[in-house]
């Protein structure tokens, strides 16, 4: 399988659909226009600011709320005639337009569409980063799709590479938010000896899924750097047997690391981190063998997998890891763990409508499931 960007590239610019005619007004200089947008990012600020947009929809909003300058308001407050765009990439985007297009009186148009209709509108950073990113690493992107062993895996990842392409989230149609199912695909067989770790364990939520498909284990560990997210996770998770609840994050080596801790299940390490926090790798810090490995660390898997490798040579154990929060984190991570065993079978799902939520899943080859069917993505 090959991914051609330049064709995608094509299609997008070339398209023409009856949006685009709205996206040119809502570009405009009406004064008269009641422009509103959804969503509270990079793309809705740039909008706010650089046109005259009357506010912002929020189901969510408190009256009396603003963002930015602008009115907060229930998505069944928008007056008649109103232009909304849409800069919801992240979640449910396209759950989020198709909810503004039953509105009577209400015309929807995704961010991208301005992107397409003027020059002068810059596109999100999930998209610049992309492109940068394949450009320059073609030949290693190439590789992982190579290395992809099912139909729905290339078909996944095809559709995130055009609306990466892209930033139009309707390249996304098709998929759906599936958080419960999110670490356990059916390529995961659990069994009652498995030794589960959970690196950035949140508030425990994936624990619980775990124990409710597989009950009988022989360990769990849960690692959760965040004060809060750890206490929250303690509560939930309190009597629960054989299972240790570490505070500490997950890295290449021991030592201290900048944390930025009130971002809740985002919450991440980063240079601007307000927070110090200690760090350890599962090679020092876990003797036992492990059986099954999940990492959600919001762009830091790469640091913890390399804290890593004794266990994946010696374990062999499964793998599930986030790849979406960096755009090479899609090559660099099959890249780093078949480097250390080639005996991996690769497989890529995705649940959400945008742009987050991606797990690239390692399979023993001695520990295959049964056959997987192509369909519900």
């Amino acid at each position: 399988m090959m991914f051609e960007f330049e064709q995608c590239l094509r299609e997008f610019e070339a398209e023409c659909v009856r949006l685009d005619e709205e996206a040119r007004a809502f570009l405009g200089s009406d004064p008269n226009l009641p422009r509103f947008v959804l969503g509270k990012n990079e793309q809705a600020r740039w909008c706010i600011r650089n046109r005259s947009v009357r506010g912002v929809v929020d189901d969510r909003a408190a009256p009396g709320d603003e963002w930015e300058g602008c009115a907060v308001i229930p998505a069944n407050a928008l007056p008649s005639g109103a232009i909304v765009v849409n800069c919801s990439t992240s979640i449910r985007p396209i759950s989020a337009h198709s909810r503004l297009a039953a509105i009577d009186g209400v015309r929807v148009v995704a961010y991208a569409d301005l992107v397409r209709a003027s020059g002068s509108v810059p596109l999100p950073e999930f998209v610049t980063a992309f492109r940068a990113d394949y450009l320059e690493n073609r030949e290693r992107w190439d590789f992982m799709l190579r290395r992809l062993n099912d139909l729905k895996s290339r078909q996944t990842v095809e559709s995130i590479m055009r609306f990466r392409t892209t930033g139009d989230y309707r390249q996304m149609s098709g998929f759906s938010v599936r958080f419960d199912d999110q670490y356990f695909d059916p390529v995961v067989v659990l069994s009652p000896s498995e030794v589960f770790v959970d690196c950035g364990g949140f508030d425990g939520d994936t624990v619980l899924a775990f124990l409710s498909r597989q009950p009988n284990y022989c360990h769990i560990y849960m690692f959760e750097p965040s004060t809060d997210n750890f206490e929250k996770a303690s509560r939930r998770l309190l009597g629960i047997p054989n299972l240790s609840l570490i505070s500490l994050a997950v890295s290449d080596r021991p030592g201290t690391l900048s944390f930025d801790p009130g971002a809740g299940s985002a919450s991440k390490v980063t240079s601007e981190g307000s927070l110090a926090i200690k760090a350890v790798s599962l090679d020092e810090y876990i003797a036992a063998r492990l059986t099954y490995i999940k990492m959600d660390l919001e762009g830091w898997e790469t640091k913890a997998l390399a804290g890593t490798k004794r266990h994946i040579i010696n374990d062999h154990p499964k793998l599930a890891i986030s790849v979406y929060h960096d755009a090479s984190d899609f090559w660099k991570i099959p890249e780093l763990v078949l480097g250390l065993r080639e005996d991996y079978d690769v497989y890529l799902r995705h649940y959400s409508e945008g742009w987050s939520e991606t797990v690239m899943y390692f399979i023993p080859r001695d520990q295959r499931s049964l056959p997987l069917s192509t369909d519900s993505r």
